[in-house]
């Protein structure tokens, strides 16, 4: 943000000549996923010793999948109109998606921030086209969140401090995935088993009971990635976390930081009795990284705390 200032509000200035925006939405949902699947996914929380990875992440990489299929819509276009300037983007660069969404009418902001539709909940990514052709623009939809303050109880950390308002500093997805630093003190054990990214305000978000599955084999979990115990997770060496995390968006977080994201769980897990967990830690205490290494140090002190 810093970066890129109102060059995120502008598509123009991004990318030169644009005129109009084409905005496109995929469901993510694995194809298995079970009817009651936000009664499954909250379970996890019960369960202090397993690893919980967001839903949206537990496949293949989205950016990939998403962009490649916006790349195939853009020839398609081509096909018809011609050759035209366009250039696609998913989660890739300064652009305001989420807004870019629900002025395009795919569905409204939540109170949240995330984008929600009636038929679809809010279980989808976010792709865009910048054109250089005037279209005729579609309509916004009406909002439909009503009184309902859900995802704001729900937060752990209560990062949605208003309707409409989000603190990414005290936003789980942001602290496991986007910041690279210590996790600030006050929000560990708020983090729960929770080792990369957090879906607590769309499982509890009504709307979601139409979240569609999506037909890709891409978005099915990986081994490893859905329901694995964090002791042996925090095993992982660089090679195999490489390994296990090659085509998903995990990788990109690197070894020192998954480390980090499962000793603040470990603790956690600790202060509630979880067996295996002290010794899990213990193999780490000497770590090569400071930041691996204090993460550590405060897991293995959960066992004293109240």
């Amino acid at each position: 943000m810093q970066a890129h200032g109102l060059r995120r509000a502008r598509p123009a200035e991004l990318v030169p000549g644009t005129v109009s925006v084409i905005t496109a939405r995929m469901d993510y949902l694995p194809r298995d996923t079970p009817d009651d699947w936000q009664a499954v996914e909250f379970a996890r929380l019960q369960r202090p010793g397993e690893g919980i990875v967001s839903l949206y992440a537990r496949g293949r990489d989205y950016h990939k999948v998403l962009r490649s299929r916006l790349a195939r819509l853009a020839e398609r276009i081509a096909q018809e109109v011609g050759p035209f300037g366009h250039r696609a983007f998913t989660d890739s660069a300064p652009v305001l998606e989420a807004e870019l969404a629900s002025r395009s009418g795919q569905g409204w902001r939540g109170k949240h921030t995330l984008v929600l539709d009636r038929d679809a909940g809010s279980m989808f990514f976010l792709g865009e086209i910048y054109v250089d052709m005037a279209l005729p623009p579609s309509e916004p939809v009406t909002p439909h969140c009503g009184s309902c303050r859900a995802c704001i109880d729900v937060c752990p950390t209560q990062a949605i401090v208003a309707p409409h308002r989000l603190d990414a500093r005290r936003c789980i997805s942001y602290l496991t995935i986007e910041h690279s630093g210590p996790i600030p003190l006050e929000l560990r054990s708020l983090i729960a088993n929770r080792i990369y990214g957090c879906d607590d305000c769309q499982l509890v978000c009504p709307w979601n009971k139409f979240a569609k599955r999506s037909a890709l084999p891409d978005f099915d979990a990986r081994d490893g990635l859905s329901g694995s115990q964090l002791a042996a997770l925090f095993a992982w060496t660089e090679e195999e976390f490489l390994r296990h995390t090659e085509g998903s968006p995990i990788r990109r977080i690197g070894h020192e930081r998954w480390l980090r994201n499962v000793a603040v769980a470990l603790g956690n897990a600790l202060r509630g009795g979880a067996p295996g967990t002290r010794e899990a830690l213990a193999t780490r205490q000497a770590d090569a990284s400071p930041l691996v290494r204090e993460h550590v140090a405060w897991a293995l002190a959960q066992a004293n705390a109240v």
